[in-house]
């Protein structure tokens, strides 16, 4: 069955999610600030005031940096090769009983394992990194963890109801609320209202509310415009560009789509460049312009064999 608006990001069908991600784009945390402490110390004098031990950080360092890479690994599609790395994250979150980092590292898993199709697993994940976040004190991760949650079964409910219809409507509308109560829980941090309104305006744009599914999402791009996340910039304007795609204003979207562009080279973002491109071929597609959506598409495609994603670059070149 045809499906309207631009085609998700992602390898398989079901992944607009992360971010991300998301995307979407796997999810991506706002990197923090660990103080380093040397392992050996320099005295000078002869003090005999005991001196405090320093605290140790290595370990949730090298963590924190695993989990970084595995996310920027599956911003660029290659989801099996993230997975193998955040397993290093894991299990450096787990010998160092760090509920935060737990927390992270299994809401990024599940955005992992959904954009690899492995849907049940996913909702498992998050389902255990809300209830630990809530256990452990961390709302805002909890509440993260239940904001991605949300935007899988948005993502979900697209792909299975295409043409929308009074039950999708309706489940969108559900969706909805939750969303705003959990962008309420988040709201002192400005990554996870990001996430969140990137997720609002999944649900609206289901409801084919499209001025406000772009509302949200500007919301979205103005956080991450302003603290230079170039990749979620980038992919704030493909979701615009999909936005109003479906509601048939194709220059707009193309327009969109060309700042998307712009972002992903500069973030030198092979996969979100050659899925921008992809998605360009389809919107030209629909407009008419046949020659130019096959010159999109032979783009997309010769960036996609590039990176090393030749079952993509095949499926491109199948539209030819």
């Amino acid at each position: 069955m045809k499906k309207e608006g631009i085609k998700p990001r992602q390898k398989n069908k079901a992944k607009v999610l992360f971010y991300g991600g998301v995307g979407n784009r796997v999810l991506v945390f706002s990197s923090f600030l660990i103080l380093l402490f040397p392992v050996l110390f320099s005295f000078s004098g002869c003090s005999s005031v005991p001196k405090k031990p320093a605290e140790i950080f290595s370990d949730r360092n090298t963590a924190v940096n695993q989990l970084n890479l595995a996310n920027q690994t599956a911003a660029r599609g290659r989801y099996e090769d993230a997975l193998l790395i955040l397993g290093d994250a894991r299990r450096l979150a787990l010998s160092t009983d760090d509920p935060a980092l737990r927390i992270k590292t299994s809401t990024s898993r599940g955005s992992i394992l959904f954009s690899l199709g492995r849907h049940d697993e996913a909702f498992a994940e998050w389902e255990s990194a809300a209830a630990e976040g809530d256990a452990s004190g961390e709302p805002v991760l909890a509440a993260l963890a239940r904001i991605y949650s949300i935007r899988a079964k948005l993502v979900q409910l697209g792909i299975d109801n295409p043409q929308g219809g009074k039950d999708a409507e309706s489940a969108a509308g559900e969706y909805k609320a939750q969303i705003v109560t959990q962008m309420n829980a988040v709201k002192s941090d400005l990554v996870s209202t990001a996430a969140g309104y990137v997720t609002l305006g999944l649900a609206e744009k289901q409801l084919k509310h499209w001025a406000e599914a772009e509302t949200a999402l500007k919301n979205a791009l103005d956080i991450h415009e302003k603290n230079f996340y170039l990749e979620d910039t980038a992919y704030d304007w493909f979701l615009i560009a999909s936005i109003r795609s479906v509601a048939g204003n194709y220059d707009s979207s193309l327009e969109a789509l060309r700042t998307a562009i712009g972002f992903d080279r500069r973030a030198e973002n092979g996969f979100g460049l050659a899925s921008s491109w992809q998605a360009m071929g389809d919107v030209y597609q629909k407009a008419g312009r046949t020659e130019e959506s096959r010159s999109a598409w032979r783009r997309a495609a010769d960036i996609f064999r590039a990176i090393g994603q030749s079952d993509q670059a095949e499926k491109v070149e199948a539209k030819l």
